[in-house]
């Protein structure tokens, strides 16, 4: 690696298998908690917390993006790979330590800072190492850990629970964690660069993070803690435009801003960006609701509605590595995000489709459909994305890239929810008898299957009605987002992928003549 050329296949597949570790602890952790949850809420107490429990990973997770992803462009990406590795081991041994809700909320927010860096890192790291003209099959099995993620998660937390403890859901990440660690720092050799001198615009940073977290907290509190038209929550829409606002002038301004604003200059970035807060929007949003209609109207366990979700996995896992393959082979990449778009589209309307009598057999169908939609799209975002950027920027197009699907979920979550929730509230006037459900309320019903299959069939049928047809709802939302994203993708120029390495082509940007020697 020292002459700046592409990384030997057989010399990357130790490293690429520790980022892919360092991306699955990121995304495990995003998944394996849920499961524990209510055990954890028994043991701990704090019931009043247990939403923040989730919400300070992926606010804290959201918000360090974007700041990972400049940061390595400037000083280096290995050190801050490893330094978020650190912080999300401490986190996790912290976490699996906590003798109280509080506590728990804090460790866990600690995680997710160092989350941030695990996913932007790993997905860089890449850039640095392969060329976008041979990139697409890694990105493609990147892409396959977070299906892996979503099936093992669940799954391992019900074991943790029910064999040994919840802490050992957040211990079981020491050992993987160090390993990448020990990986990283012993074979990962990045080519030197000159680091730079200019500071990091700290200020730009932290109106976005500031911007960022009101965003998600209005989405995540709104229709839940308060109401939509509370002043909490018309407060947080206020402070997330007075800081978005000065961020974007912050970063016309700034030397070296978190965000370059010149990255968007590119017609195949600004494009990439919608598709990626699109996508996310609708993927994030509507499948939030898939296990929802598996264990209510289905009837399912938490843990079987898990494994009734294997053919999305499945799809997304196959169609991931796939599409990253053929990229890699043909060399163009335009298609890819089209169909992948496409597939999602049709993929949302037939889970519209989903009633009270669909067999098992066409459900896992329509999620089979929808799973190789998104596995066709996803990855190669992140790669149009690098591709589009220059290579001094190749941190920051990634981190963009993941920051804008991240917000466009978290927004998807919160308009699906309120979406849902409004539909339920009309169907169980219209279908369930007046009266007979004095003592539920849309939320309840939302958090208490259990509840619902011990009601009467007088009531438990025409209530089943009103889920599925609720659902049938945010499942043609989704379509409608979807099909956004697919005319969106129409408009995405191909831009031929380089054959050169971002780190080979940064060295010799800025030391001109240099050899490039491997950094430690």
């Amino acid at each position: 690696m020292s002459d700046g050329q592409p990384t030997p296949t057989r010399a990357l597949v130790p490293v690429f298998a520790a980022l892919m570790l360092g991306m699955l602890l990121a995304a495990l952790d995003q998944t394996i908690v849920s499961t524990a949850l209510p055990t954890i809420v028994g043991d701990l107490g704090g019931v009043s917390h247990l939403s923040w429990v989730v919400t300070s990973y992926l606010l804290a997770s959201t918000i360090s993006t974007p700041l990972y992803g400049k940061l390595g462009d400037m000083y280096g990406r290995k050190g801050w790979f490893q330094f978020a590795i650190v912080i999300f081991l401490a986190g996790s041994v912290l976490s699996g330590a906590s003798q109280s809700m509080t506590e728990l909320v804090l460790f866990r927010a600690l995680q997710g800072l160092g989350a941030g860096g695990l996913m932007v890192g790993a997905q860089a790291i890449i850039g640095d190492l392969v060329p976008p003209r041979d990139r697409g099959r890694y990105m493609g099995l990147m892409g396959s850990v977070f299906a892996f993620a979503s099936v093992v998660g669940p799954l391992l937390g019900g074991f943790f629970v029910d064999t040994l403890s919840w802490r050992w859901v957040f211990y079981v990440n020491i050992p993987v964690g160090a390993v990448a660690l020990v990986v990283t720092s012993t074979r990962l050799k990045l080519p030197r660069r000159e680091r730079s001198t200019r500071p990091v615009d700290y200020l730009g940073a932290a109106l976005l993070a500031g911007g960022a977290t009101a965003l998600i907290l209005l989405t995540t509190w709104g229709g839940n803690q308060y109401a939509w038209n509370s002043g909490v929550i018309i407060g947080l829409g206020v402070a997330g435009v007075l800081m978005i606002v000065p961020f974007i002038l912050q970063g016309r301004r700034a030397e070296e801003p978190v965000i370059p604003l010149s990255l968007f200059r590119s017609g195949p970035f600004s494009v990439t960006s919608g598709v990626s807060f699109l996508v996310g929007l609708a993927m994030f949003g509507a499948l939030t609701f898939l296990p929802l209609f598996l264990q209510v109207v289905d009837g399912a366990s938490p843990t079987g509605s898990g494994l009734l979700m294997l053919p999305l996995m499945a799809g997304l896992l196959t169609a991931s590595i796939t599409s990253g393959r053929l990229i890699t082979k043909i060399g163009r990449y335009k298609i890819f995000p089209v169909a992948g778009a496409g597939i999602i589209t049709l993929g949302m309307y037939l889970l519209s489709m989903l009633h009270v009598d669909t067999t098992r057999v066409t459900s896992s169908l329509y999620m089979l459909v929808i799973g190789v939609g998104i596995g066709t799209v996803m990855p190669v975002l992140v790669l149009v994305a690098q591709n589009s950027a220059a290579p001094r920027d190749i941190g920051a197009a990634t981190s963009t890239a993941t920051f804008f699907r991240s917000i466009g979920g978290s927004v998807g979550v919160a308009v699906f929810g309120a979406i849902f929730a409004a539909r339920l509230s009309t169907e169980i006037v219209r279908l369930v008898p007046t009266g007979s459900l004095h003592n539920f309320n849309s939320h309840a019903l939302l958090g208490s299957p259990s509840a619902i299959k011990t009601l009467p069939a007088a009531i438990h049928d025409p209530l089943l009605h009103a889920f599925a047809n609720s659902l049938h709802t945010v499942f043609l939302w989704g379509t409608f987002l979807a099909g956004l994203a697919f005319l969106l993708t129409l408009a995405l120029k191909e831009v031929p992928l380089r054959t050169g390495t971002s780190a080979a082509s940064q060295a010799a940007a800025e030391v001109p003549g240099a050899e490039l020697a491997p950094s430690s």
